[in-house]
């Protein structure tokens, strides 16, 4: 698309972030779609002519071969304009991706008697489901899992960087028990690893059984063939797992795993956003400014945290496109409604928020420098939260009532260092363990913290 169509685009997809998504339109528009459906129909084809129980259709020379396959792997915008003009007359979709292929046999003398065996005991759905399980697969494997993978190996770096920085723990938004920065952050990368793995295990489904999912045509032309191991067969030629008990349609019931999958993933990005918006606020980190940019069209001296704003938002919206995805797609009525056709032409869509949320969230990393100042001076004026490792080593040595006398004694108060000295002096506590706990500091009661940052990502 020219920047200048930009402007009349109806979607932010394509208007104002078209240069954050052009990267998925080979794969999610409308062309694409049809380039999946022309690959599906040619591979067919070939596989068809391929096999033995086949006897009407000879093997292909290598050169028609290759000249089918060039069909689809040098499948231009130009051939998907033919296709849509094809589709004007038929009204039918996948009606026009077959007349556009047997139009290319023609052009070949050797191939032209080929035609009619293009679509072959095919439904429409046999075509549409694969193509879109081509176009799933290629959205994870080309899409999602490399930008989920540089921002877990992005947050990964930043956890290992300041896995020793101690930093102050809010529960409930009150102080607590310290941990370190790199801790923190590094919760987010494990959790992101754990649902990117599931996310890579969804077996991505076809089918490619005819009209109703019973191979009723392919019988009728060819009672002896295994047409049922012949679709396995097929369908991992082409990197899918086959579905053998379905109606006219595949259930899309791994498309609602890949989805519920995927809207896991984003709500912790966006958990990571909402938190790392609180820590701006309270200055635990700084924005690096650049350079002519506007934080505010009044307030001159803002500089706002709008990366990760702009990738909560729009997980939002994935978020809540996904919901839909894998509620509506597993139901149809009885053997098929059409129901289901408009809403896969929102996967490309759905999966463009999400890759501009990871991107902005990326974006918003890069800009981030770590205020350690802000943090230790946090820490250092919440010495209250010393009060749990004192009552834990009470409990050790059998003092009377622990939790309630530390609870008495600090409870809604803010301590000092003199503050807390002066309280274990009170406490009579043993010299060992005095001596214990009158050396510790927040800054040093981090417990595993700096260990689990820096451990490898499992």
């Amino acid at each position: 698309m020219q920047p200048s169509f930009s402007l009349t685009a109806i979607t932010a997809i394509d208007g104002r972030y078209q240069s954050k998504t052009a990267h998925l339109a080979p794969i999610a528009s409308e062309y694409g779609l049809i380039r999946y459906r022309v690959q599906v129909e040619c591979c067919w084809l070939l596989f068809l002519s391929a096999s033995e129980s086949i006897a009407e259709l000879a093997p292909l020379s290598p050169a028609d071969q290759a000249y089918i396959e060039a069909i689809a792997t040098e499948f231009s915008e130009a051939d998907a304009a033919r296709v849509k003009a094809l589709e004007a007359t038929t009204n039918h979709d996948v009606k026009a991706v077959e007349y556009f292929i047997k139009e290319r046999l023609a052009d070949r003398a050797e191939l032209a008697d080929l035609r009619e065996w293009v679509h072959f005991a095919c439904t429409s759905e046999d075509i549409n489901n694969t193509a879109y399980a081509l176009m799933l697969s290629d959205l994870r494997d080309q899409i999602l899992t490399p930008e989920l993978t540089e921002l877990i190996a992005r947050l990964d770096a930043l956890a290992k960087r300041h896995a020793a920085l101690p930093m102050l723990s809010r529960t409930h938004g009150q102080p607590a028990s310290p941990t370190t920065l790199g801790k923190e952050i590094k919760n987010v990368a494990a959790r992101l690893t754990r649902q990117l793995g599931q996310l890579r295990k969804v077996e991505i489904l076809g089918k490619f059984n005819g009209a109703v999912g019973n191979f009723n045509a392919h019988l009728s032309a060819y009672p002896a063939v295994p047409w049922d191991q012949l679709s396995a067969d097929f369908l991992e030629t082409l990197g899918l797992r086959i579905n053998r008990w379905t109606t006219q349609i595949e259930p899309h019931d791994y498309v609602a795993e890949l989805c519920h999958c995927l809207i896991r993933c984003n709500q912790i990005v966006l958990d990571f956003d909402r938190d790392i918006w609180g820590y701006i606020a309270i200055e635990y980190f700084k924005q690096k400014k650049v350079e002519g940019e506007t934080g505010s069209s009044t307030m001159p001296h803002k500089v706002n945290p709008i990366d990760f704003e702009n990738s909560e938002g729009n997980l939002g919206i994935a978020n809540a496109a996904l919901e839909h995805l894998a509620s509506k797609l597993m139901v149809s009525r009885w053997q098929r409604d059409l129901s289901d056709s408009t809403v896969l032409r929102n996967l490309g869509t759905t999966v463009a928020h999400c890759s501009l949320a990871y991107q902005a969230t990326l974006k918003g990393l890069s800009r981030l420098e770590v205020n350690a100042p802000q943090i230790a001076a946090d820490l250092s004026n919440s010495w209250e939260v010393l009060a749990e490792p004192v009552q834990t080593v009470m409990r050790k040595y059998g003092m009377r009532e622990p939790y309630e006398r530390l609870k008495e004694a600090t409870r809604g108060r803010r301590l000092s260092a003199t503050v807390f000295k002066d309280m274990l002096d009170e406490l009579d506590l043993p010299a060992a363990a005095y001596e214990e706990l009158v050396a510790l500091t927040p800054e040093t009661y981090i417990g595993l913290a700096a260990e689990l940052a820096q451990k490898d990502l499992e």
